[in-house]
């Protein structure tokens, strides 16, 4: 019998080894097939599985784990600060499988109702910290209900939250406690579901979340507006700008409105005027925003992209704190259906606060799979017959308690009673001799909670695969960030005398190209152009002058730049150019007058002025000399065989 069970495990794990064969192996540690394909799969979203795109990647992998395994050996994973990240991590990652997963659902069905209304309300905070004592909770709590009653009492929300004595939001100055709209995910839980539960007009009771209390008014409702897709034009003009320059700004987006109404390109209008650097460069199209993004725009903006009824029509000049706007549809999305959302919506619930709110039925269940044994009362009668009055003051100690015995058992693995009295000892505060019994049952309670899920965050690597990957990818993550820290890029940076002659011995790949000392004079039309030229001629007239007398017909005539171009930079630069006035010519649709002031050959930079470059080069060396000592410390093999079937059936 025991041979044939012998031969049995034998034939199962040749056969395994078959069906998932080393790919890998890297200083004895060993890849197979099934993990490299993960996180190829993982890490490519369109896969290839050609022997160049499978070699390249490979060799990527393999220096990943050269690294790793570099900083396991070293001891990283032993590393306090690494190991405190990682457990942090967990925590994070460790929520979704910590719920219960039908009351779980629930929560997602409650998550897609509340996504199709958006709620315009008020609040004002009382701050408290989470953990605050008794005394201060109650101080908050007292606080909070006077400033309600004197809203019930007649005084307005706004008055009430913005006055003296009001809200402790540091954003009520601006907005007197004004949030707008919102919808579900867009504030903390606490706060939505007590926004969700109050009536159109009336005024919450107190709301307790990690900010403090809140007292919330329901000013109105709208179904939610979906999610759009706009471009725009903007005319940078902030809260700090000149009236002169907010007037200019006003007729500059007045201008391009006018060329916009006559047929003139949008496109093309944003390459020549928009301000806004980071939509400029791609047709003036911003991230989508609406119902449930995690982008905001400001009211203005908002109403007036959602005010656009159709695809490409745009809107009128809108100002905002930053300027003026001409807003452009691009496209438009209703809410998505539960079926389109579903996934999306448990994401965001498994990662949201509410998740928590699952637990306790979560924990009914886990004692039947891991056969609870209570013994609680036991446990809570003895401390109450043994603690003494200290404890009446917060000032209790267990060290002469009897901790012997356990508190209760899981799959009969005992949890000891003495680390629920640590517990109570961290916790004694606001303990009286009214309510001492009353109170050990509910710190007990709160204690077992928290020891069975910790139980169960222990076992979450045993018992789901994609977890343990999970840990596994994070573990990584942290050991190489660090080792990487102190091997290339702050050694990089830390270590001047080795990036000086890294410096002296590449120079010739720090160089300056041909530059151009020059004012650039960016004209709108030829003619313009032909007028800034006769003027920039006048030696006696600077570009200021020249700028303020074309522009006095339209803010949109002329844009000037002084400084010095590389010319292989600057396509508009890369012509026969000569030193002084040089004549108009076009580029790209725009019409240009360049004034030379000096032509400077090529040249060699100074390492103060390739600096950024220099260390990006160095760190690069670094860790090519890094990684070759690695390749002689750990032997490679790779199965070129197996990487070459991946993708093959």
């Amino acid at each position: 019998m025991k041979i044939l069970l012998l031969l049995t495990l034998f034939s199962f794990n040749l056969a395994y080894g078959q069906i998932d064969p080393v790919i890998l192996e890297v200083g004895g540690n060993k890849i197979t097939k099934s993990e490299f394909l993960q996180i190829y799969l993982k890490n490519n979203q369109e896969p290839k599985y050609d022997q160049l795109s499978l070699d390249n990647y490979m060799d990527l992998f393999t220096k990943f784990r050269l690294k790793v395994i570099e900083a396991e050996n070293l001891g990283y994973d032993t590393v306090p600060k690494l190991k405190s990240e990682l457990a942090g991590y967990k925590k994070q990652l460790s929520a979704p499988y910590l719920v219960d997963s039908a009351q779980n659902q629930l929560l997602v069905q409650e998550a897609f109702e509340r996504s199709k209304t958006e709620i315009n309300a008020s609040h004002l905070l009382i701050r408290l910290e989470e953990n605050a004592l008794p005394t201060d909770t109650l101080s908050a709590y007292n606080k909070i209900i006077a400033l309600r009653k004197r809203i019930l009492n007649g005084e307005s929300f706004e008055e009430v939250a913005s006055g003296k004595g009001g809200s402790e939001d540091p954003s009520v100055d601006q907005n007197k406690g004004d949030l707008g709209y919102f919808t579900a995910f867009q504030m903390v839980y606490p706060f939505e579901d007590a926004a969700y539960n109050t009536k159109l007009g009336e005024v919450s009771l107190p709301v307790r979340t990690k900010f403090g209390y809140h007292l919330i008014l329901v000013k109105n409702t709208r179904p939610a507006r979906g999610t759009i897709e706009v471009a725009h034009i903007m005319i940078a003009s902030g809260k700090n700008s000149s009236d002169e320059d907010r007037e200019n700004a006003k007729l500059k987006i007045d201008e391009i409105y006018a060329k916009l109404k006559n047929g003139e390109d949008f496109i093309e209008l944003v390459k020549r005027y928009s301000d806004d650097p980071s939509s400029n460069k791609k047709n003036g199209i911003l991230p989508q925003f609406g119902t449930g993004t995690t982008t905001r725009m400001v009211t203005e903006f908002e109403d007036a992209a959602f005010a656009l009824k159709n695809n490409d029509e745009f809107s009128a000049p809108v100002k905002t704190d930053y300027g003026y706007h001409i807003i452009k549809r691009i496209d438009w999305k209703d809410i998505p259906s539960f079926e389109e959302s579903q996934k999306d919506l448990q994401k965001k619930v498994n990662k949201d606060t509410r998740s928590k709110t699952t637990q306790n039925s979560f924990v009914t269940n886990l004692k039947k799979e891991y056969h609870f044994k209570d013994k609680s009362k036991k446990t809570i009668k003895y401390l109450v017959s043994h603690v003494d009055t200290s404890i009446y003051n917060g000032t209790w100690k267990n060290e002469k308690i009897n901790k012997k015995g356990y508190a209760f058992k899981l799959n009969n693995e005992k949890i000891n009673r003495e680390d629920f009295f640590t517990y109570v000892k961290q916790h004694q505060t606001g303990i009286t001799k009214i309510n001492l019994e009353n109170k050990l049952e509910t710190l007990y309670k709160e204690w077992e909670k928290e020891q069975i899920i910790q139980y169960e965050e222990n076992r979450l690597e045993m018992k789901y695969p994609a977890f343990k990957a999970l840990m596994k990818e994070y573990h990584d993550g942290i050991i190489l960030y660090e080792i990487m820290s102190d091997n290339v890029w702050n050694k990089a940076i830390q270590d001047t005398v080795g990036l000086k002659i890294f410096f002296e011995n590449n120079r010739a790949k720090f160089v300056w190209g041909e530059r151009l000392d020059a004012i650039v004079y960016e004209c709108y039309t030829k003619e313009i152009a032909d007028r800034v030229f006769i003027m920039a001629k006048n030696d006696t007239t600077n570009s200021k002058q020249i700028l303020d007398v074309i522009n006095s017909e339209s803010q949109l005539n002329l844009k000037v730049r002084s400084s010095k171009f590389e010319r292989e930079k600057q396509s508009f630069l890369n012509r026969d150019l000569k030193k002084g006035i040089n004549s108009v010519f076009e580029n790209e649709g725009k019409f240009y007058v360049v004034k030379i002031n000096e032509i400077i050959p090529t040249a060699q930079k100074e390492l103060s002025e390739a600096k950024g470059i220099v260390t990006s080069d160095y760190q690069n060396y670094l860790e090519e000399e890094w990684l070759n000592a690695l390749r002689s410390k750990y032997p490679i093999t790779i199965n070129k065989d197996i990487l070459y079937s991946l993708g093959k059936k």
